[in-house]
């Protein structure tokens, strides 16, 4: 019985770790590097017709060019909410409406804008760094429980804590790998 409940901790854990990956694989595509990326605006609210609607729901968004995104509205009279809402966001583009599409030049980074962008990776890592330990901490609370209950051995238990540490382990490290080749992409010039 007790292998049985390891691997349930276990990969309860890994679960939570894995779940954390993909929400920073996901966090990442939204910064802003040297070039056009849809994903920059996939998320963006627009107010159509009274309703909070993300723009990937009204819109087809691509980049033909590695420094121009296009954003081609399904419905032409939700053109001019699309553009009011790129440029009030917060993203610090311009975007150009002629009538059927919404062209958003990308204009190339600062060095002091590159930073900035290195310093939120850096910050956005962390906290799903911070999602993994507690995801580590949540499953070695549970081998506790398990050896109070005398439902795990001592050494069962000591195994399982080496067995999610070594998870733990690997997935800060597939985290850092993945911050930093998000930085490397943003200082490219």
């Amino acid at each position: 019985m007790a292998d049985g409940d390891l691997e349930l901790v276990f990969g309860e854990a890994n679960d939570s770790m894995e779940k954390s990956l993909r929400s920073l694989r996901a966090e990442l595509q939204k910064v802003r590097t040297g070039r056009a990326n849809p994903a920059l605006l996939e998320n963006l609210q627009i107010d159509y017709y009274g309703t909070a609607t993300p723009l990937n729901q009204l819109a087809n968004l691509t980049a033909p060019e590695p420094s121009l995104i296009v954003v081609s509205p399904f419905d032409k009279g939700a053109l001019g909410a699309i553009e009011r809402a790129i440029q009030s966001s917060d993203l610090g583009f311009s975007p150009n409406n002629d009538g059927k599409l919404v062209r958003i030049p990308i204009p190339p980074l600062t060095e002091e804008r590159r930073k900035e962008l290195v310093k939120r990776v850096k910050k956005i890592s962390e906290e799903h760094k911070i999602g993994i330990r507690e995801a580590r901490r949540t499953a070695i609370g549970m081998l506790k429980d398990l050896e109070t209950d005398s439902s795990l051995s001592t050494d069962e238990k000591r195994r399982g804590e080496k067995q999610i540490q070594d998870a733990t382990d690997a997935h800060v490290t597939k985290i850092d790998e993945m911050a930093s080749s998000k930085e490397e992409e943003i200082l490219q010039v």
